[in-house]
């Protein structure tokens, strides 16, 4: 827990973060949801075997196809797939590898590709509401672009019980198939919702009484002392890989924390970052 003199430095006090409230400003800057006829989250390509197993396990979205190697029929290692495969009634082929790997768009499609329905937006208004009844727990991600950082990001929020992530519709990487099957199949799991400008979406969450966390190398207060934040509604947003947050991003949280790094690194991979910072504000909600 904060110390008294850490708590006049952030500037909030258990009774601050427990009365802050407030309702969603329809008409503030920004629009959190996605225009019509815009490309949605995508994902309607999934490759690599734990990434089309939890696509069969979820069941959220039709599979139309699966793609599998034909040297792969008779493997152990993919035995579950085709069992789910014939309980959900999706057909398999067999394909030549040299074709299945043509089609990939994956370093290492591991034989098999599924074909589906694109991966569902989530509503922002029901992500800010929460569930279960507890406040709620969002990542927004500030110009992420690197497909293999984002799926484990939403590895890490899955694994850490975030509520949801907050991808902005441009500028920022969607799910590829190189996203999904670096979730490890969490893309099935966590809501994520498409977002117009992120400075404008933060706004409507400091209206609608959700405390905005900014995660930089270079602020002053770590991570470790934010306290009750974490118990209150919380949204932990993550800066671009080498940029980190941009201006407006940053202007728009109500803190900056930073991860302490007592080596000779002076930071971390925001992959790796996130899975910290996530897992810290689990623990202090438990």
């Amino acid at each position: 827990m904060p110390t008294r003199s850490t708590q006049s430095r952030i500037g909030v006090t258990r009774s601050q973060a427990a009365g802050r409230t407030g309702s969603v400003r329809r008409d503030g800057p920004g629009d959190p949801h996605p225009a019509r006829g815009a490309k949605g989250l995508g994902g309607d390509q999934v490759e690599g075997r734990q990434a089309v197993r939890e696509l069969l396990l979820a069941g959220r979205r039709k599979v139309h196809e699966i793609w599998l190697s034909s040297d792969l029929f008779d493997d152990d290692a993919v035995a579950d797939v085709l069992e789910l495969a014939k309980a959900n009634r999706v057909a398999v082929a067999s394909v030549g590898r040299a074709k299945l790997e043509a089609r990939a768009r994956s370093e290492a499609p591991q034989g098999i590709i599924a074909f589906a329905l694109p991966v569902p937006e989530a509503e922002f208004e029901d992500l800010i509401a929460g569930r279960r009844g507890r406040p709620p727990f969002l990542v927004a991600i500030d110009g992420v672009t690197d497909p293999g950082n984002l799926g484990a990001i939403l590895r890490n929020c899955d694994g850490a019980g975030v509520d949801g992530v907050l991808l902005p519709r441009h500028r920022a990487v969607h799910v590829t198939p190189t996203v999904a099957k670096a979730s490890a199949g969490a893309v099935e799991y966590v809501p994520i919702a498409l977002v117009g400008g992120l400075p404008g979406t933060l706004a409507l969450l400091k209206d609608a009484g959700i405390w905005v966390v900014g995660l930089d190398d270079a602020a002053e207060c770590s991570l470790f002392e934010i306290g009750d934040l974490a118990t209150a509604g919380i949204c932990l947003v993550l800066g671009a890989e080498g940029a980190g947050l941009s201006r407006l991003v940053r202007e728009r949280c109500d803190l900056i924390v930073s991860i302490p790094m007592l080596g000779r690194i002076s930071s971390l991979n925001v992959s790796a970052a996130a899975a910290l910072a996530t897992y810290e504000i689990a623990r202090q909600r438990a």
